[in-house]
C-alpha cells in the first residue's frame, strides 16, 4: 500500500498536536488555604492593640 506524502504529513501533524495538547493539559494547580489565612486570637489581639483576645477567638463569638 502506497501512502502519499500528504498523508504522512497529516499523520505527523496530528501526532505533534496530540503531544502538544497532552503536555499543555498537564497543569499543576496550586491550591491555597481557601481564603485568607486565619491567625491565632492572641496574634490578632496584639496587632489590634486590644486588651482581650476573646473577640478574635472563633468559639467566643456571639451567635445572632
Amino acid at each position: 500500500m502506497k501512502t502519499s506524502k500528504y498523508t504522512k504529513f497529516a499523520v505527523i501533524i496530528m501526532v505533534v498536536l496530540f503531544v502538544a495538547l497532552s503536555v499543555v493539559s498537564c497543569v499543576a494547580h496550586v491550591h491555597s488555604g481557601g481564603g485568607p489565612k486565619k491567625m491565632p486570637p492572641g496574634q490578632a489581639k496584639k496587632m489590634s492593640g486590644s486588651q482581650s483576645a476573646k473577640a478574635y477567638a472563633p468559639g467566643q463569638q456571639k451567635k445572632h
